[in-house]
């Protein structure tokens, strides 16, 4: 479709201030909407007058005006510009993390989706852009971080800062990690009330001693409770991701993943879906695909609900095998599964506007 003022406000309001944590349509950032056949010329302001965060600004625009008018060829021209100074705030009275840039929540409303592969897989895809990342195995009840980083027997070190003791995190691949695995033994549960859990998650987000990041991946457990709750009522979040399958009875979970994320009270940005195992890939028949949970159903999804989708994820044997041996696939260079996080990663990085050095 061709271009109009109102496709355009609609394709900005899916990007996200990195300061103020919410969209630059709500923040009334965007201005001087210019349309002349397929050319599109705006202002938006950002909080951050740095030319890095300029730029990422600049790409995120582009990106989502191109991704709605996907059939056009679109020419997109982004003049970003710096907010007065007496309109700079922060829209939330969370309490930052020292030296962390972004904390993207990873959800998924089902479990079985994939969604710690996915997490691993772009925890290390970002380390391959030169970001510095960290990872939080929110998952209390079944940790599987640990296995898929090859670190199951490690354990987090303690330091002295400021006359108080923080945990210092495992690293694997470049990745800074934190999870329940590293203080439980592989075979021992974790029966915990819901205060416990999120008071373990509170402490492996805040009493840690990250250093600079610039992104903090949070691994939540499926559905929707007390821990998910723990996180967006005390962590200022940049945004959150929703995983699923093709399938209708996992779509149906991410739908309510989505509603969580937008609850008044939450307001947390939800920047993508991410459909996982969209199709099987037999390793004798690399070019085959078998659509066994159903076509493109998250894609569909993504499109209902005017969010982007990141990206589709084949089912295919190595990635198992990849979890399973400690070395997420994304790291099998040259490969389809190694690109198509590689994609994903890229659309993140696009979607979440990082601020990054």
């Amino acid at each position: 479709m061709q271009p109009t003022t109102e496709s355009v406000l609609k394709a900005l309001a899916h990007v996200i201030e990195p300061d103020l944590k919410k969209d630059v349509i709500s923040l009334e950032l965007v201005s001087n909407i210019e349309i002349d056949d397929s050319n599109v010329k705006f202002t938006v302001q950002v909080n951050n007058p740095a030319m890095h965060s300029r730029k990422r600004m600049e790409e995120a625009c582009i990106f989502h005006v191109q991704r709605l008018h996907g059939d056009v060829n679109v020419s997109v021209d982004v003049q970003p510009m710096s907010r007065p100074e007496e309109l700079k705030r922060i829209v939330h009275n969370k309490t930052p993390l020292d030296g962390v840039k972004n904390i993207i929540a990873i959800a998924s409303g089902k479990g079985g989706v994939g969604k710690s592969t996915i997490t691993a897989n772009l925890a290390v895809g970002l380390v391959k852009k030169g970001l510095k990342v960290g990872l939080v195995d929110a998952d209390i009840y079944g940790p599987s971080i640990p296995l898929m980083f090859d670190v199951l027997r490690e354990k987090p070190g303690v330091a002295k800062t400021d006359g108080k003791s923080l945990m210092t995190p495992v690293e694997s691949y470049g990745v800074k990690i934190l999870s329940i695995g590293f203080f439980a033994e592989s075979n021992q549960a974790v029966a915990w009330r819901g205060p416990m859990a999120s008071k373990a998650i509170t402490q492996m987000t805040r009493d840690v001693l990250w250093g600079e990041l610039d992104y903090l991946l949070v691994d939540l457990p499926p559905g929707t409770g007390d821990i998910h709750l723990t996180l967006v009522q005390n962590i200022p979040l940049t945004g959150a991701v929703v995983v699923s399958t093709p399938q209708p009875v996992a779509l149906a979970d991410a739908r309510k993943g989505v509603a969580f994320f937008g609850m008044p009270n939450i307001d947390v940005p939800v920047l993508g879906l991410v459909e996982n195992m969209s199709w099987f890939t037999p390793k004798e028949l690399p070019e085959s695909k078998y659509y066994i949970f159903g076509k493109d159903g998250a894609k569909n999804l993504a499109q209902e609900l005017e969010l982007p989708l990141l990206g589709q994820i084949p089912l295919v044997q190595s990635i198992r095998e990849s979890g399973d041996v400690g070395r997420p696939a994304v790291l099998q260079e040259g490969t389809p599964q190694a690109q198509s996080f590689l994609s994903l990663t890229e659309n993140l990085l696009a979607c979440s506007v990082a601020v990054t050095e």
